[in-house]
């Protein structure tokens, strides 16, 4: 493809604009050698590498990529044992600090994508060098300036200067502002001349100013001396500096050498920052404009659906669609000038150069794009006074050389085609023309002003007729693209419109044949009904568009109504198996504990059977034993250790060493030597070793055998003693449970309908138990805790069947 092509489609500001958009002169000057390309794969591979850095943009950003410079002119200097420069070593360590930072842009994760994004891996290529990186920015300050820290000799060298200047500046000073010379000095200031510290001395006193003249001024009246006594130190720091300059040449040696035993690696990196460079700016150009990625054949298929021309401003620009090369091969685009058709066949052609070089392009990414081999355009007046060359003949040259190159892998682009001769004859060739391109295969599109081209294209197979709509009443275009339309030139129109007599437009009507007027008309009814179709299928559309959302709102409704369903049944379900589970569970605990208390209450009959025979057995037994314990029972005597076999009888006092006072049995001694005694309201074990007899035992009856007598004796004895009140305080559950047991029955005996268990509050756990006993004696009728002034719960009341 020539430069003339390029220029003519406008590439070149595509270029220019791609260039704009790189970090580097290197990568500008691969904008610069941009060329669309005829090969589908490399078309396919450069599109994907531009796709790919879009993809890394919108993910993680561009990575800074600035300062990239050419550096591979230097390492292959430095290869060769030369010094290099401080700029150049800059940029080396600039190459590396980008490859640097390029990697860490790309982060983790970047060696995964490696595999499906090219860009990616791309950057995975990068080699850095943070040790090489690192030594160059800390011995290079500037680009004329080595920092005092490069090496310890350089430090100590540039140290010794400074105290050697300060000595001479002191030195000076002293010349300045000595009395003795006051009258010598031209200026109070010290002055270099070369490398030396001079004093500016008056010309007359030469003689008086010992020391060295080193320069003049213009007019004789100032010489520039340096003064004997610091002619030494500035001598010194010559010597000074040139070790300084040695050292320093030492170092950029050294760095130089690192730099060339790095040469493969630096240049690799440039190379790639370069391309890496140039596909952001591929996919940097893609973004601004909006443009897509559009699907790319061999087949010669143009689809462009929305494209806008990437050089008209976004806010003016008139997208436009176009399609050719499926049923047609030729579409021949008609009507007036200015109405968007040269704009039309640039669009086309800077569409598929852009993506033939790998760009994106401003359309729709459902677009679709050819690849051709090569692309002719005769678009302009091409006349030429130099050559001798009418707009005719410019034009004809063109097409011969478009003709000699065409073939079915070629685009066409043809603006005015048989314009600039006779009418008649120019229509002619142009039919001509566009035939022979037909039947080579080449994808041709063609502006023109000839009616009888319109006709042709309508009756031609594999042609198409196409038109710019123009807006009459405004007289100014739509720039709309209607293909299978032929576009009218409006030329009677425009002129009425813009003033020209109505007479002389009539007149003019009355030249045209009987079949232009007719084709005229033919055209102006196409193009009537063409506008009520496309209001047709506008309206269409919208009604299309408008059913299509509700059936979509409706499916959505419906979808959600059947989640909902299926969820509500779900939990339906859910909830009547966890009933019947539960009740399964509930059911089978139940059978369990009736068929427990089935046979508890089996077990229960036979145990009191045998449990009434050994009561009656064991009262007898107590009887016998009663009677024998009255006859055989010694009284114990005051005074006397109690031990196991001491007979002991409840109220009988003892004497307790422990508490040291007076003890009242409750119960005799236990299995384990313990007698559960009464102290005032406290009750407690104590072991019989601590207890001493301190009274006789109450009386007891004196009749052998017991008797009904002694029973209501006993019982008598009992109504009048009882208290309406038991304290349990200081007993166990279980002491305090038996306790309670007992007094009920002689509650009962005593006929005391209510009565009051004091069982303190403590803990609850007395008040609890007694509580549970008291729900399962069916010799109370109810109870409560105490009210106030009662105990409160410190009590409970229970009221007694009697």
């Amino acid at each position: 493809m020539d430069s003339k092509l390029l220029k003519t489609l406008e590439f070149d500001i595509i270029r220019e604009r791609l260039s704009g958009l790189t970090s580097s002169e290197l990568s500008r000057k691969l904008c610069d050698e941009l060329l669309p390309c005829g090969d589908f794969e490399a078309v396919a591979e450069r599109l994907r590498e531009t796709d790919d850095a879009v993809a890394v943009i919108m993910r993680k950003g561009r990575p800074p990529l600035g300062g990239l410079v050419d550096v591979v002119p230097s390492v292959k200097r430095a290869c060769g044992g030369s010094m290099l420069s401080f700029p150049e070593l800059l940029h080396i360590g600039g190459v590396l600090k980008a490859a640097r930072r390029t990697l860490n842009h790309c982060g983790e994760g970047g060696q995964n994508d490696a595999e499906t994004n090219v860009i990616i891996g791309k950057i995975g290529l990068l080699e850095e060098d943070y040790r090489l990186e690192s030594e160059i920015f800390r011995c290079i300050v500037s680009e004329d300036e080595m920092a005092d820290e490069a090496s310890s000799t350089l430090l100590d060298t540039r140290r010794k200067i400074a105290r050697e200047q300060a000595s001479i500046r002191e030195k000076l000073n002293d010349f300045i502002h000595s009395q003795k010379y006051a009258k010598t000095i031209q200026d109070g200031v010290i002055t270099m001349r070369g490398d030396r510290y001079c004093i500016p001395v008056k010309s007359e006193y030469k003689s008086e100013f010992p020391g060295i003249v080193h320069d003049m001024s213009g007019s004789g009246q100032t010489l520039f001396i340096e003064p004997a006594s610091v002619v030494e130190s500035n001598n010194k720091i010559r010597e000074l500096r040139v070790k300084e300059k040695q050292e320093i040449e030492r170092i950029t040696l050294l760095l130089g050498s690192l730099c060339a035993e790095k040469a493969d690696l630096i240049i690799k990196d440039v190379r790639l920052l370069a391309e890496i460079d140039f596909a952001f700016a591929k996919a940097s150009l893609g973004l601004a404009m909006k443009a897509h990625k559009p699907q790319i054949n061999a087949e010669g298929r143009i689809k462009i659906l929305k494209g806008r021309h990437p050089l008209i401003d976004p806010l003016k620009v008139v997208p436009i669609s176009v399609y050719i090369g499926e049923k047609f091969k030729t579409l021949v685009i008609t009507g007036p000038n200015t109405g968007g058709k040269t704009v039309t066949l640039k669009t086309v052609g800077l569409f598929t150069l852009m993506l033939q070089a790998g760009l994106l392009v401003p359309c729709e990414s459902t677009s679709e794009l050819a690849v051709f081999k090569d692309v002719f355009a005769d678009i302009g007046d091409e006349q030429s006074i130099a050559q001798s060359l009418s707009t005719f003949s410019a034009h004809m040259s063109n097409i011969v050389r478009i003709m000699k190159g065409a073939d079915e892998n070629v685009l066409v682009l043809l603006d005015e085609l048989g314009a600039g001769t006779d009418p008649t004859e120019g229509a002619a060739l142009a039919m001509a023309i566009l035939e022979s391109l037909y039947q080579m295969g080449a994808t041709t599109l063609a502006t023109t002003h000839y009616s009888e081209l319109k006709a042709f294209t309508a009756t031609t197979e594999g042609f198409e007729n196409a038109c710019c709509e123009f807006d009459v009443e405004t007289l100014s275009p739509t720039y709309r693209l209607m293909i299978g339309v032929p576009g009218k030139s409006n030329a009677f129109a425009i002129s009425k419109k813009l003033g020209l007599e109505a007479a002389v437009v009539e007149r003019a009507g009355e030249f045209l044949t009987s079949e232009d007027v007719r084709f005229e008309d033919m055209l102006s009814d196409i193009e009537k009904r063409r506008g009520e179709i496309e209001e047709s299928q506008r309206r269409v559309r919208e009604l299309t568009e408008e059913a299509d959302r509700l059936k979509k709102e409706l499916d959505g409704e419906k979808e959600m109504l059947a989640a909902k369903k299926d969820e509500l049944n779900r939990k339906a379900r859910e909830d009547a198996a966890k009933i019947v589970a539960d009740a399964k569970k509930e059911s089978e605990k139940l059978i369990a504990e009736m068929r427990k208390l089935v046979r508890d209450a089996e077990e229960n009959k036979d145990r009191l059977k045998e449990a009434e025979t050994l009561r009656r057995e064991l009262g007898n037994m107590n009887d016998a034993a009663y009677t024998a314990k009255v006859e055989v029972r010694r009284k114990p005597v005051v005074g006397e250790q109690v031990d196991m076999n001491t007979p002991l009888l409840p109220g009988q006092t003892l004497y307790s060493a422990s508490i040291d006072g007076n003890v009242s049995v409750l119960k005799p001694q236990n299995k384990d030597g313990n007698v559960f005694v009464q102290a005032g309201i406290m009750k407690m074990y104590l072991p019989v070793s601590d207890l001493i007899i301190a009274g006789a035992p109450p009386e007891e009856k004196d009749d052998k055998k017991p008797g009904k007598y002694a029973s209501n004796r006993s019982l008598v004895e009992k109504a009048m003693n009882i208290r309406p009140e038991i304290d349990l305080r200081g007993m166990t559950a279980e002491e305090a449970v038996n306790m309670t047991d007992r007094y009920i029955d002689d509650a009962v005996a005593a006929r005391l309908e209510n009565v009051t268990i004091i069982h303190g509050k403590g803990t609850g756990v007395l008040r609890k138990e007694i509580h549970k006993m008291l729900k399962r004696d069916r010799r109370v009728r109810e109870f409560r805790d105490g009210e106030f002034g009662e105990g409160d719960f410190g009590v409970t009341v229970a009221k007694l069947k009697i």
